[in-house]
């Protein structure tokens, strides 16, 4: 839950930053960063993707339809991968919480367990229901196979919220009591459903559709411009390009919703993705520009409106740094131009899915233009660009601390830099090779699907004979 926090600052502030912080944090921050950044996009799929199997195979169903079906097989098989890939950088991430932040999970370890201890609960059981649905084709009936989907997306949402409740604790830490510095009077409880974490759990879980859904109808799409332009690419963009529409459209007022009261939370991270230097009202929006000497440099503003969003006010000045002790405030430039990649390419996505069903309304069929094809097949890496930069925003952000008030970061990091140099290392290489292997496994698959292949075999599954299938499944 933290990042790398190299940004633009002059050489002063560079030279002041490492001589205070502590030579295993840099190691242990890059580390961080490399692994949530790397898992969390397979953590996605696990949020959302079930949900779209569950609604391609239900389609399948009812309308008798073996196009969703054989779809709907295909993604299962992928899901299982990219599980499995998942659930390898998910074990190296528990690890290196204890790890990488000593200070952290000695002191609040107990604060912290309940979470943890339901989203391995969560995990485990959503593989097992993966298990099930995968070898259930044909061998079980069809209305009861497909509700095999339904838990594997519950305990997704599960998972998910209880990690994003350890991270909404971080930033707003409750549940506890500070006494001669020994943590007492623990509520696990309260932490698990702190007053921030739904917020922030739908900020992300709506993200998380949007990655999904963009990345697996961005494949149809490439293969329309293939000239593949039959029901199955069509089908196979229409239903997650369908989810992808729903949460663009509705990221922009959960993550407005989710910003409200920043300002009394959060004031050095409100000022920091505002880019607000001194205290003014109102307040102007800027685009694009950094802190350079204390001074703005490069941006555009805007007058009023950065009032108008960030306080709900069009005169209610937005906290500036100057209200922040210097040793109080974020990487402000990271910060800043991390928060507005996320808020662009946002708005860009929200806006090219509203001009999609706007021109399908009106009877134009924007897939049979090769710019929007084009445009279809990049929205993929632009939501995965979206979901990391705002990682980077909120974590980066949240800085010094790693307990907002309460824990400095420097206080939660080990003392061994070599080892954790090493470590960073072999992680790199580690990932490096399973995201090879991932690249690899899914190419193969598309290649047979595309030469004609009905079902790829399954190592340990038993044979399945004609009578077996019931006609559930044809």
């Amino acid at each position: 839950m933290l990042t790398v926090t190299t940004v633009v600052h002059t050489a002063t502030e560079v030279a002041v930053r490492a001589a205070s912080e502590p030579a295993g944090l840099l190691p242990a921050r890059e580390q961080m960063a490399l692994s949530l950044g790397w898992h969390i996009i397979l953590a996605c799929f696990g949020v959302a993707f079930p949900a779209m199997i569950f609604a391609m195979h239900l389609r399948g169903i009812r309308r008798g339809d073996p196009v969703a079906l054989g779809l709907a097989q295909r993604w299962a098989k992928v899901s299982a991968v990219l599980f499995a890939i998942g659930a390898v950088s998910g074990t190296v991430l528990s690890f290196e919480m204890g790890v990488l932040w000593p200070g952290l999970m000695g002191t609040y370890g107990d604060v912290l367990g309940l979470p943890f201890a339901f989203e391995g609960l969560a995990f485990f059981l959503e593989a097992i229901f993966l298990g099930i649905y995968l070898y259930g084709w044909g061998r079980m009936p069809a209305k009861r196979h497909v509700m095999m989907v339904l838990p594997m997306a519950i305990t997704g949402i599960i998972g998910a919220y209880c990690v994003l409740a350890v991270n909404a604790w971080m930033n707003v830490p409750s549940g506890f009591r500070m006494v001669d510095g020994e943590v007492t009077d623990v509520q696990p409880w309260a932490v698990l459903f702190n007053q921030h974490a739904f917020l922030q759990f739908a900020h992300m879980w709506v993200g998380a559709y949007m990655l999904a859904g963009f990345s697996v109808a961005g494949v149809y799409a490439v293969g329309m411009l293939r000239g593949r332009r039959d029901a199955h690419h069509r089908l196979g963009f229409m239903v997650p390009f369908v989810f992808a529409s729903i949460a663009a459209l509705t990221q922009p007022f959960v993550g407005h919703v989710l910003g409200i009261g920043l300002d009394e939370r959060q004031p050095a991270k409100l000022a920091a993705f505002e880019l607000a230097e001194t205290t003014e009202s109102p307040s102007p929006l800027r685009l694009g520009g950094v802190l350079v000497d204390g001074e703005v440099k490069g941006s555009i503003d805007i007058p009023w409106l950065g009032s108008l969003i960030a306080m709900n006010s069009p005169d209610k000045p937005v906290p500036g740094l100057d209200t922040i002790p210097e040793d109080e405030r974020p990487p402000v430039n990271m910060t800043h131009l991390a928060f507005q990649t996320m808020v662009g390419i946002g708005t860009l996505l929200a806006g090219a899915v509203a001009l999609f069903w706007f021109q399908r309304r009106r009877g134009r069929d924007l897939l049979e233009k090769r710019w929007f094809l084009r445009f279809a097949a990049a929205a993929g890496p632009l939501a995965v660009i979206a979901l990391e930069a705002g990682w980077i925003a909120t974590e980066v952000g949240r800085q010094p601390w790693i307990v907002y008030g309460v824990m400095r970061t420097t206080d939660a990091v080990g003392d061994y830099t070599a080892s954790l140099w090493w470590l960073l290392g072999i992680t790199t290489v580690v990932y490096t090779l399973m995201t090879w292997g991932a690249i690899v496994v899914l190419r193969s698959m598309a290649r047979r699907w595309r030469e004609g292949a009905i079902d790829l075999p399954s190592p340990y599954a038993p044979a399945v004979s004609t009578s077996s299938t019931r006609g559930d499944h044809a």
